[in-house]
């Protein structure tokens, strides 16, 4: 039983710290000439013939068979995370790769108030604690009370919608089609992704005629493993092995990862005070989970 939580809780590292080391891939990106609209299409184009090549080779155990409703509502509840990666890679176009992960996380919070409002229930006493340490080390991570720094408000808008789209994430991937096997399900919320991201970029490139076909050589398979294939192929291997509880904490790895590769990559500063807003960010994440773990 140790041996099992100790896989799951290993490939659940793995799965949410590729999400953290892909802001980082993306700017690198930007600063090869690439645009935003160029890696997102790029990443989800080549993550959906990845996840349909593992899906027909890794079946999994058999499920009960789901019909073309199922897969249509998994398309649509795609949508949101095809909105996620533009909203947010747009963001840390204006602002710090650290700084889009902390405004990325307000996803905690917004899904706290979605809960309540699906659930017409009041939050715990516990979680409305947790949201008053997640914005306070969001002050502090930011370095918003100890420093006067001149913000890039569209990087805040967008790091902000997505937070809110990845909240939206978050709720139709653990309620949507859960009938279907979970990398079937990956595939077709991708499909989703991938769809409304061509309706957006698309026009653009046809216009303009400025599609740059190089970013399918390195970047766009770069951006596709770590963000659309190695993520559902960890996590749905390593959750099942785990309380549900303790699997959200240890996906909030991906907060200090993603802040680690942004300094020793891109070469972002990262004071005592930030830092000290990351801890208290995850400490929230503890909190909110606590009951879960116990359980």
């Amino acid at each position: 039983m140790n041996n099992n939580v100790l896989k799951g809780g290993l490939l659940v590292a793995l799965g949410a710290s590729s999400y953290g080391v892909l802001t980082t891939f993306v700017k690198m990106a930007y600063e090869k000439g690439f645009t935003t609209y160029e890696v997102t299409f790029a990443q989800l184009l080549l993550g959906v013939l990845g996840l349909t090549l593992l899906s027909s080779i890794y079946k999994g155990k058999k499920q009960k068979k789901e019909g073309g409703t199922s897969k249509f509502k998994l398309l649509l509840a795609g949508t949101s995370l095809g909105l996620t990666s533009i909203f947010y890679y747009l963001a840390v176009q204006y602002i710090s790769v650290s700084m889009g992960i902390v405004l990325l996380m307000q996803s905690v919070w917004i899904g706290v108030i979605l809960d309540s409002i699906l659930t017409k229930s009041k939050p715990s006493p516990m979680k409305i604690i947790a949201v008053l340490v997640i914005l306070t080390g969001t002050l502090l991570a930011t370095n918003l009370i100890f420093q006067d720094i001149t913000f890039d408000l569209r990087g805040i808008g967008y790091g902000l919608l997505a937070a809110c789209s990845y909240t939206v994430t978050i709720y139709t991937s653990n309620t949507v089609s859960l009938g279907l096997p979970a990398l079937e399900r990956s595939k077709y919320m991708v499909i989703g992704g991938l769809l409304i991201v061509s309706l957006i970029t698309l026009p653009s490139f046809i216009v303009n005629n400025n599609f740059n076909v190089e970013v399918f050589y390195f970047w766009g398979p770069i951006l596709a493993l770590f963000g659309t294939i190695l993520p559902p192929l960890f996590l749905t291997t390593g959750m099942p092995k785990l309380n549900v509880g303790l699997g959200v904490i240890i996906t909030s790895i991906e907060l200090p990862v993603a802040v680690l590769m942004a300094k020793f990559l891109l070469d972002e500063s990262v004071n005592a005070w930030q830092w000290l807003g990351i801890v208290f960010i995850l400490t929230a994440i503890v909190l909110m989970n606590l009951r879960k773990l116990n359980k």
